[in-house]
């Protein structure tokens, strides 16, 4: 992977990074790293996430789910973390990602519809959840599971559950004798997309598992104490840097449409991670090139409180455009989609740098399993360096486990601290 700086420097953005600080805060980095190498070597709570190259083995994934291996798609039932990484990675590398469908919300229309949708007697189902308790993945799977019921399919011999080692789906799965997989230790679900949490749909659908984690274990074995050495610390030290400096926002920007996901699992991976104490960039979404037709108006000529990370591969399909036949599109002649789609990102950097706004650049080589793993890991690994710069809690979110337990309560009828913030939240209707 690549990281080009150049766009948010000082002195070509506002706000931007100067030189000099970058060199000063590369002594922070040198002791942010040691910090995260400790963590690393004592499989620590949330470090232990950066050991998962080494760590996940892909043939326990794979002889789990071998009685699935004929599947012709696969439902995920999760939410956020159990979701958004597997998605992320059959949305990148599979060769007809619709065949892997989520439910990571508890929408009823947007489950009807989904389950109508799908030939249940070739889905298999990959239920994910750490405790087993979760609202609304337990909720999901119980829809899910009459709805193969309901069409006479039997779900046990389609059902893959990934858990922990107690709690009701655990009881489930030993009872109905499903085949499991464990959950990493240590590791937060947004970090966990290189475990059996996010790589269960991927190894049923036969992607490149293996590469995937090398990818990922060529970065981790590349982390090092200066961000002039470290891809994944140069990205994290100019995004907390520039936020520094009055950039809240980070705009992700993918110029390829396997890329739309990723752009979601980052949002959460940042926010979760990084939102605390009154500070934290919130992470925004976009799509290259069809974004430059909407957002990047305001990128460009909004406020001053964004930074832009836009992402592509070198490498892409070659696609043709045929010839125009009219003089006034003369410049499309001899042109490729992916040469345009290329035109269009070197096009919003220079936009960007010539209005003065921040743009990281990530750059792949090309897009195949090895490469997306370098990414994951190093937006991982960037996050974590962010996280201690900034000295706060990265691996916690108790704002997510407050709503937890709110709906929890709310759904039991019971008369908690949370059910009662709820009962006398603030209220101004206008009708």
């Amino acid at each position: 992977m690549h990281v080009d700086i150049g766009a948010a420097l000082g002195s070509v953005a506002d706000p931007g990074v100067d030189e000099d600080a970058l060199d000063a805060l590369d002594e922070r980095v040198a002791a942010a790293h040691e910090t995260i190498a400790d963590g690393r070597a004592a499989d620590e709570f949330g470090y232990a996430a950066l050991n998962l190259p080494d760590r996940t083995d892909p043939q326990q994934i794979r002889d789990a789910v071998e009685p699935v291996a004929d599947a012709e798609y696969v439902v995920t039932v999760g939410i956020g973390g159990s979701a958004l990484g597997a998605k992320t990675i059959t949305a990148a590398l599979a060769a007809d990602p619709d065949r892997h469908v989520v439910l990571d919300n508890v929408d009823p229309e947007h489950v009807e519809r989904t389950l109508a949708d799908l030939p249940l007697e070739e889905t298999a189902i990959s239920v994910v959840s750490k405790s087993g308790t979760t609202a609304e993945t337990l909720a999901n799977f119980l829809v899910v599971r009459q709805a193969y019921e309901d069409r006479g399919v039997d779900w046990t011999e389609r059902t893959v559950a990934t858990t922990g080692e107690s709690g009701p789906l655990r009881e489930l799965a030993d009872e109905e004798d499903l085949p499991t997989l464990p959950l990493p230790d240590g590791v937060p679900g947004r970090f966990a997309a290189l475990s059996t949490v996010g790589l269960v749909p991927a190894a049923i659908m036969d992607l490149d598992v293996e590469s995937l984690l090398s990818g990922a274990g060529d970065v981790a074995d590349d982390l090092g104490p200066s961000l002039y050495d470290t891809p994944a610390y140069a990205y994290g030290a100019v995004a907390y840097a520039l936020e520094e400096r009055g950039a809240s926002v980070n705009a992700v920007m993918p110029y390829a449409e396997r890329l739309e996901y990723f752009a979601e699992w980052f949002a959460q991976l940042w926010a979760e991670s990084l939102g605390k104490d009154g500070r934290g960039q919130t992470p925004a979404r976009a799509l290259g090139a069809t974004d430059q037709h909407s957002q990047l108006q305001l990128y460009r000529a909004g406020p001053r409180d964004k930074m832009v990370t836009v992402v592509r591969p070198r490498e892409r399909a070659d696609v043709p455009v045929p010839d125009p036949g009219h003089e006034s599109l003369s410049y499309l002649a001899g042109a490729d989609l992916g040469e345009l789609l290329d035109a269009e990102y070197d096009a919003t950097v220079a936009s960007l740098s010539a209005a003065g706004r921040p743009a990281v650049e990530l750059e792949l080589d090309r897009l195949d399993a090895a490469t997306l793993g370098e990414l994951l890991y190093a937006m991982e690994a960037a996050c974590v360096l962010v996280g201690e710069l900034a000295d706060v809690e990265t691996f916690t979110q108790p704002a997510v486990e407050w709503g937890k337990r709110a709906a929890r309560g709310l759904l039991a009828g019971d008369d908690t601290e949370e059910t009662r913030t709820v009962a006398d939240r603030p209220s101004y209707v206008i009708e």
